[in-house]
């Protein structure tokens, strides 16, 4: 998957797991303050990170995860090492 197809499918995840605009979600948005996801809604992601590329993540991938574009830049990590 190229950076486009990563973000458009982590977009489509986003609108699909947690009711979001399509329109909200940009690489800077940031995931608590401006897509209201909460401590629980991170579970849900890591575990939907997990289904999108095979891999388990670890607690050191996720910790700096701040922004949509954060969030796709550990999907591309991820899909590298696979």
């Amino acid at each position: 998957m190229d950076t486009q197809e990563v973000f458009l499918h982590l977009q489509s995840t986003l609108v699909e797991q947690f009711e979001l605009d399509p329109a909200q979600i940009t690489p800077n948005a940031r995931l608590h303050e401006d897509l209201d996801l909460d401590s629980i809604d991170a579970v849900d992601l890591v575990i939907k990170l997990q289904e999108i590329t095979g891999r388990k993540v670890s607690h050191e991938d996720f910790k700096g995860v701040r922004t949509v574009g954060d969030l796709q830049r550990v999907i591309e990590k991820l899909l590298a090492t696979s």
